[in-house]
């Protein structure tokens, strides 16, 4: 369009100039004929040239005729003064040029010789005042069509683009939702230049389905396998422990063993489940089922779990992941505490916060960075591995969350704070 716009301009602009050169020419032609007629007395030019411009003091219309003897011919118009030469030639010049009072004048020039051989200079002139308002006209309603044109053809464009991108559009979002519902995309819903895009998906949903199934299939046949020789060896720790054998190295290093082993099957089942769309999880309801089964643990040994959830809170996040982060947590909050703990989730932060609080001794800031990696105890005063919060941090990274160590400010000992994204969570 603008590239349209200044070639326009410029044919315009020279078809305007041609036009005005046309006319400028025609009277030239009319004072020479009429010098061809009068040329003994050029006072009489007036009777053959009936323009009433030319009679009109400064109309911006002149002609000028120089004799052999240099006497000057002038149009009244012109009234005293003469119009600028630019040197004589034979053939007919046309040049600007400004005349009385800098007005810029377009000057058709030419050096006559008639039939008793005697050389005239004539010369018309007009101001160039009309042909720049003229052009400025035509630029202006130029300019507002093409402004009108373009306003129409980019409408219509964006409404060609969303057109042809709805069904893109429709099977993005389809392709979201029927991976969460397990439905397969009929090609028939969509136009036939997206239909093979269809199938093409529809065939790598199943695979991508296939291998994620067997690979957490394979993960959970791996940690029954090894669930039951590691029960095994403990039952025979604690038989040989009966026996006054200290035996408490064999049994943390199995504790260890344990954890390695989950994290691991932790790591493959994640690595399975955060690239694609993830199983809606209550999260209400396995907070309160999580509260009650800790809060019966924690009653053998004189301790107590307080719950407060708001209601209809879901994520999309696996179920078992789930449960395995919260209860990581809820299990170094209850081996560490003293009396209390506390568990809190609801809508905050722009997603869903779960907030695990105890009264024990906490952990020191510069120590949090090291109680979340692999393996870390910061006291092996408690049995265990050293591996919960390790476990919940990876596992919650993998769907954008985040694990915070902190201070409780009700109950001060440690607060660890479990958050997931807007983008991850939706309630009912």
């Amino acid at each position: 369009m603008a590239i349209g716009s200044l070639l326009l301009y410029s044919y315009l602009d020279r078809k305007t100039l041609e036009q005005f050169d046309r006319s400028l020419i025609e009277r030239h032609t009319q004072i020479v004929v009429a010098l061809s007629n009068f040329a003994d007395d050029p006072e009489r030019l007036d009777e053959l040239i009936l323009d009433p411009a030319y009679d009109r003091a400064a109309s911006g219309r002149y002609w000028q005729i120089v004799g052999p003897r240099g006497e000057i011919s002038t149009s009244p118009s012109l009234f005293d003064a003469t119009l600028p030469a630019q040197g004589g030639g034979t053939r007919l010049k046309l040049y600007d040029a400004d005349g009385v009072d800098a007005e810029p004048l377009r000057i058709a020039h030419q050096l006559i010789t008639l039939e008793d051989g005697t050389e005239w200079s004539v010369a018309v002139a007009e101001s160039l005042v009309g042909l720049v308002a003229d052009r400025a006209e035509a630029r202006s309603s130029l300019l507002l069509a093409f402004a009108l044109v373009a306003a129409i053809g980019l409408t219509g464009t964006l409404l060609q683009t969303a057109v042809i991108l709805r069904p893109l559009e429709k099977l993005r979002h389809d392709v979201a939702r029927r991976w969460e519902q397990d439905e397969i995309l009929n090609s028939t819903d969509y136009p036939e230049e997206v239909a093979p895009l269809v199938s093409d998906i529809n065939t790598l949903l199943q695979r991508n389905r296939e291998i994620v199934g067997r690979s957490r299939r394979q993960a959970a046949d791996l940690a029954h396998a090894l669930k039951t020789p590691s029960t095994i060896l403990r039952n025979e720790l604690e038989l040989l422990a009966t026996k006054s054998q200290d035996l408490q190295k064999a049994v943390d290093a199995l504790d260890r063993l344990d954890a390695q082993l989950a994290r691991s099957l932790a790591r493959i089942r994640l690595s399975n489940t955060a690239e694609i769309g993830f199983s809606r999880t209550d999260v209400s309801s396995t907070v309160t089922r999580f509260a009650r089964l800790f809060d019966k643990m924690a009653e053998k040994d004189g301790k107590h779990v307080a719950v407060s959830c708001e209601p209809d809170l879901f994520i999309r996040i696996d179920p078992q992941d789930f449960e395995e982060i919260l209860g990581n947590v809820l299990d170094n909050a209850l081996k560490w505490s003293r009396r209390s703990i506390a568990l809190s989730a609801g809508r905050r932060s722009g997603g869903v916060d779960l907030v695990i609080e105890d009264d024990g001794k906490g952990i020191k800031g510069q120590d949090r960075a090291e109680a979340v990696k692999s393996g870390s105890r910061l006291d092996s005063s408690k049995p265990g591995s050293g591996l919960g919060l390790a476990i919940a941090t990876d596992l919650l990274k993998a769907y954008g969350g985040s694990l915070e160590l902190g201070d409780s400010q009700t109950l001060g000992g440690l607060a660890v704070r479990i958050h997931l994204p807007t983008g991850t969570f939706s309630t009912a």
